[in-house]
C-alpha cells in the first residue's frame, strides 16, 4: 500500500511539472511575445529580424531607434541635432582613429565598423563625440528598411550604442570599440537631441528583439534593453518645428510591460554603474 502511494506522489509530482513547463513554455515563448508585438503605426516593419550582425554573422547591436524622412532629410535633422556624419573606412581614416585614440586627438568624424542587417551593411552611420578622441562616442547607425512606410515616406531603422573604450572582441580578438550595456539610454538620446533641435513631428513605437536582460553583441559586449524601437518622423525638409512631437501611444499591454520594465531597468542600470 505505502508503496502504491509512493508511486503514485511520484506520478503526481511528474504531471504537475510537465503541467509548470508547459504553462511556462506557453507563456514565455507564446503568449507574451504575441501580446507585446506592435507594429499598428507600421505594419511594413513586422517579421524584421531587429538585430545586426557583424559581418562574420555574429548577432551584433539590437535595432532601438528609426526615423521617418528622405536621406537628406536624415542627414540634415541628425546634423542639426549635433551629430557628425562618420567617415568611410578606409586607409586614411582608420590611421586616423588609431592616432585619435593612442594620442587623445580629437576625430569627431571617425569611422564606424561595418554591421549588417538583412544582409546589408549600414546605408549612414553618425556620432557624437565624448571627450577628446575617439575612445568614447555615442554612434548610430541606420539601414533603410522601407521605401514608403505609412506616412507615405522611406522609413530607417537603426542601432544606437555609446562607445566606452577600445579593446579586443572576445569572439575574434580583433581591435574594436566595446560598448556601453544600456543602449536605451543611447536610442533615447537620439530621439532627444533630434527634439531639441526641432527636428521631429511625432514619436511612437514598435518592436524591436523584446526585453533583453542579457543580450551579447559581435564584441562580446553584454547589454540589456526593453526591446522596443522608437522612430521619430522626421519635418518635412529638416524644418524646425516649435511645437514638442506628438507621442503616439502603446497598445495597454505594452504599456504595462514597459511600467514592469522600468523597475527592472533601475536594477540594471546600478548595476551597470558599479
Amino acid at each position: 500500500m505505502a508503496t502504491a502511494r509512493r508511486r503514485f506522489r511520484i506520478r503526481l509530482l511528474v504531471w504537475a511539472l510537465v503541467l509548470v513547463a508547459s504553462l511556462y513554455g506557453a507563456l514565455a515563448y507564446l503568449a507574451l511575445p504575441a501580446v507585446w508585438s506592435h507594429y499598428e503605426h507600421q505594419p511594413g516593419l513586422a517579421g524584421r529580424p531587429m538585430v545586426t550582425t557583424t559581418t562574420t554573422g555574429i548577432p551584433g547591436d539590437p535595432i532601438n531607434v528609426g526615423l521617418v524622412g528622405s536621406r537628406g532629410e536624415v542627414a540634415q535633422a541628425l546634423t542639426a541635432a549635433g551629430w557628425k556624419p562618420a567617415d568611410a573606412i578606409t586607409l586614411r581614416s582608420s590611421l586616423g582613429i588609431g592616432f585619435s585614440v593612442l594620442f587623445a586627438r580629437p576625430y569627431p568624424q571617425a569611422p564606424v565598423s561595418t554591421l549588417m542587417f538583412e544582409g546589408r551593411p549600414q546605408d549612414l552611420a553618425f556620432e557624437k563625440p565624448v571627450g577628446g578622441s575617439a575612445d568614447r562616442r555615442h554612434h548610430v547607425r541606420f539601414w533603410q528598411a522601407l521605401q514608403r512606410g505609412t506616412e507615405g515616406r522611406p522609413v530607417w531603422l537603426g542601432a544606437a550604442s555609446f562607445d566606452r573604450g577600445v579593446g579586443f572582441s572576445r569572439f575574434t580578438a580583433q581591435v574594436t570599440h566595446h560598448i556601453a550595456p544600456d543602449v536605451d539610454a543611447e536610442r533615447d538620446l537620439v530621439i532627444a537631441d533630434l527634439t531639441a533641435a526641432e527636428m521631429l513631428a511625432a514619436t511612437y513605437q514598435v518592436s524591436g528583439i523584446g526585453p533583453t536582460l542579457a543580450g551579447v553583441n559581435g564584441g562580446g559586449d553584454r547589454y540589456f534593453t526593453d526591446g522596443e524601437v522608437t522612430i521619430g518622423i522626421l519635418s518635412v525638409d529638416a524644418a524646425r518645428v516649435a511645437e514638442a512631437p506628438r507621442e503616439l501611444a502603446n497598445p495597454p499591454a505594452v504599456a504595462v510591460k514597459q511600467g514592469v520594465w522600468q523597475a527592472i531597468s533601475g536594477v540594471l542600470r546600478w548595476f551597470a554603474s558599479r
